[in-house]
C-alpha cells in the first residue's frame, strides 16, 4: 500500500477557479478518471478525474476553495502498482458552456482477456409496450462505442435513440426496420473484450421530441405537404440562471436532446441528476410533458387536430356519419402528414400571407441545360443538371439582393426583432410515398451548379428511401416548391416558418411572345411566391419576383 497525490491537471488558461462540489468522501474506493470534485470559472464549470485508483484517505480541499494547476485534491492508498501514477486526461478547457473531462485512458489494460459475446437490450424506455423502429444506424461487423445510439425508436408521442450499453464488434443485429420494440428487447450480440463485458447503464438518448415540424405545402394540392425537422432543443445556450447540473449530466443533455433548464433537480440545492434526466425524457415519450418547443405549437396542434374545432368565434366541426351515405375505408395519416398538419395550419393562420404570380423566359437557360448534359453523356461520372439547381442559385443571388427575404422574426411584442441571415441554405420539395419531405441544401452560394445537382440527387434518393436526418432538412433560408414534373399553372404555396417566403413553380410550357415585329415560340416557367407580409412590402416582393425571373431568362447576370 502507498499513499499517493491527486492534483489538480491542466484545465486550460485559467486562474483560481473555485471548488463548487465534493464528489467524493473520506473512504471511498475510487477510479481512475471518476469525477472527484467540480470547479467553476466564470465562463464553465468542470470536473476534475482522479489520476489513481485507490481509497480515499484525506480530502485536501473544501467548498469554496480556489484551485490552480497543481493543487492538491487528496490523498489516496493505491495497492501495488496502482501507485503509479496514471496521467489524468485534462478536462476540457473551459468554453461558454461546460465541458465535460476528455477520458483518459487507463494504463492497466484488459485487452490481454478473452473476447466474448454479451447481448444489448433495448433500455428503460418508459411506460411502453412497444415502439417502431424508424432507423437503424449500424450493421453487422461495425465497431461500436459505448452510448454510440444504434436505431430510432417512435411513439406516438415521440421518437429517441436507443444507445449500446457495451463497446466493440456487432456480430449479429436482431432488429430491423418497422419492427416493434420494447424495454428488454435484444438489439444485437457484441463481441467484447475482457472487462468490457460487464454490462454499461446507457440511458436512451432521445432525439429531441417530436414536435411537428414546419413545412411547406400547397393549398388544394396534397401533393405538395412537406416538412422540415425543427432543430433539437441546445442546452447549451444559456437563457438565464445556469441550471444546477455537473458537467457529465450537461453532456449527457446534450446527447439526449433535454432542455436542462425545464428539467427538475432532485439532488441537493435542486442539483440535476441522471436519474432526473431519465424520467424527464420518459415524461415526454408518454406526452405527460411537453418541452416548450412543443408547447409552442400547442395552440395550433389542438384545432388542427380536429379539423379546426374550437377556434374562437368559429362553430363546432360537423360530425357526420358518413357511412349512412355510402361504402367508406378509413386509413391512417402517413407519419409525415400527421406532423406536418399543425405546422400547415399554425402558419396559414398566423401568417399574413400574399402571393404574387410571375412567368420566367427560361427557353436559353433550357437550351444551354440540355446541350449541357449532352455533352457529358459519354462521362459515366458526369452529374446531370436539373433546372432546379439554377433556380437554387437564382434564389441565393435574389436573397443577396433583398436581404429581408433571407430573414427570421424572432421574439414577441415589443421586443420582436428581424433576423438578418448571413448564411444561405436553399430548400428544395423532394417526392416520397408518404408525401414530399424538405432537404436542404446547405451554403448553396459556395457550391456550383454540377455540385448542387449532385447534392439534390442524393438527398432526394435519402428522402424517397426515409433516411434523411434532421440535420438534413433543417435550417433553410428559403425554399423552393416545384410541381414541375406535375403540371399546373399556378398555386398558392404556404411559407415554411420561420422562414418569410418561398417560391413556388409549375410547368414550363411553350407560349407565344411578341418581339416587337412577330410572335415568337418562348418556353416560359409560372412562378408563384407567397411572403410575409409583416416582414415584406408589396414593392420589394415584386423586384424580388421580377429580379427572380430576369436570372433565369439570362443566367449570365448571377455573375453580376
Amino acid at each position: 500500500m502507498a499513499l499517493v497525490e491527486v492534483k489538480v491537471p491542466d484545465i486550460g488558461d485559467v486562474k483560481d477557479v473555485a471548488v463548487i462540489e465534493l464528489l467524493v468522501k473520506v473512504g471511498d474506493t475510487v477510479s481512475v478518471e471518476q469525477s472527484l470534485i467540480t470547479v467553476e470559472s466564470d465562463k464553465a464549470s468542470m470536473e476534475i478525474p482522479s489520476s489513481h485508483a485507490g481509497v480515499v484517505r484525506e480530502i485536501k480541499v473544501a467548498l469554496g476553495d480556489k484551485v490552480n494547476e497543481g493543487s492538491l485534491v487528496l490523498l489516496v492508498e493505491a495497492a501495488g502498482s496502482a501507485a503509479v501514477a496514471v496521467p489524468a486526461a485534462a478536462p476540457a478547457a473551459p468554453a461558454p458552456v461546460a465541458a465535460a473531462p476528455v477520458a483518459a485512458v487507463p494504463v492497466a489494460a484488459a485487452s490481454a482477456a478473452a473476447s466474448s459475446l454479451v447481448e444489448v437490450f433495448v433500455p428503460d424506455i418508459g411506460d411502453f409496450e412497444s415502439v417502431a423502429v424508424i432507423e437503424v444506424f449500424v450493421k453487422v461487423g461495425d465497431s461500436i462505442k459505448v452510448e454510440q445510439s444504434l436505431i430510432t425508436v417512435e411513439s406516438d408521442k415521440a421518437s429517441m435513440e436507443i444507445p449500446s450499453s457495451h463497446a466493440g464488434v456487432i456480430k449479429e443485429f436482431k432488429v430491423k426496420l418497422g419492427d416493434k420494440v420494447a424495454k428488454g428487447s435484444l438489439l444485437a450480440l457484441v463481441e467484447v473484450q475482457g472487462a468490457a463485458a460487464a454490462p454499461v447503464a446507457a440511458a436512451p438518448v432521445a432525439a429531441a421530441p417530436v414536435t411537428a415540424p414546419a413545412a411547406a405545402a400547397v393549398v388544394a394540392a396534397p401533393a405538395a405537404a412537406a416538412v422540415v425537422a425543427v432543430p433539437a432543443h441546445d442546452p447549451s445556450v444559456l437563457k438565464g440562471k445556469l441550471p444546477h447540473a455537473s458537467p457529465s449530466i450537461r453532456r449527457m443533455a446534450r446527447e439526449l436532446g433535454v432542455p436542462l433548464d425545464e428539467v427538475k433537480g432532485t439532488g441537493p440545492n435542486g442539483r440535476i441528476q441522471e436519474q432526473d434526466l431519465q424520467a424527464f425524457v420518459k415524461a415526454v415519450m408518454a406526452g405527460a410533458v411537453q418541452t416548450a418547443a412543443q408547447k409552442a405549437v400547442a395552440p395550433a396542434a389542438a384545432p388542427a387536430a380536429a379539423g379546426g374545432a374550437g377556434l374562437a368565434g368559429l362553430l363546432p366541426w360537423p360530425k357526420v356519419d358518413f357511412e349512412k351515405f355510402g361504402a367508406i375505408e378509413r386509413k391512417d395519416l402517413s407519419r409525415i402528414k400527421k406532423i406536418s398538419g399543425a405546422n400547415l395550419h399554425r402558419n396559414w393562420v398566423v401568417i399574413p400571407h400574399v402571393t404574387n404570380h410571375d412567368d420566367a423566359d427560361i427557353t436559353e437557360l433550357e437550351a444551354f441545360r440540355v446541350q449541357t448534359n449532352k455533352e457529358n453523356e459519354k462521362n459515366p461520372a458526369a452529374v446531370k443538371v436539373t433546372m432546379l439547381a439554377f433556380m437554387i442559385k437564382a434564389a441565393v443571388a435574389a436573397l443577396k439582393k433583398f436581404p429581408e427575404f433571407n430573414a427570421s422574426l424572432e421574439g414577441e411584442g415589443d421586443a420582436q426583432k428581424l433576423v438578418l441571415k448571413k448564411y444561405f441554405h436553399i430548400g428544395f420539395a423532394a417526392d416520397t410515398p408518404n408525401g414530399l419531405v424538405v432537404p436542404v441544401i446547405k451554403d448553396a452560394d459556395k457550391k456550383g451548379i454540377f455540385e448542387i445537382s449532385a447534392e439534390m440527387g442524393e438527398l432526394a434518393k435519402k428522402a424517397r428511401d426515409g433516411k434523411l436526418g434532421p440535420a438534413e432538412m433543417s435550417g433553410g433560408c428559403f425554399t423552393i416548391s416545384s410541381l414541375g414534373g406535375i403540371g399546373g399553372r399556378y398555386f398558392t404555396p404556404i411559407i415554411n416558418a420561420p422562414e418569410v417566403a418561398i417560391m413556388g413553380v409549375c410547368k414550363s410550357q411553350i407560349e407565344p411572345k411578341w418581339d416587337g415585329k412577330a410572335f415568337q415560340p418562348r418556353l416560359m416557367l409560372p412562378l408563384s411566391l407567397s411572403w410575409d407580409h409583416r416582414v415584406i412590402d408589396g414593392a420589394a416582393a415584386a423586384r424580388f419576383n421580377v429580379y427572380f425571373a430576369s436570372l433565369l431568362a439570362d443566367f449570365r447576370r448571377i455573375v453580376l
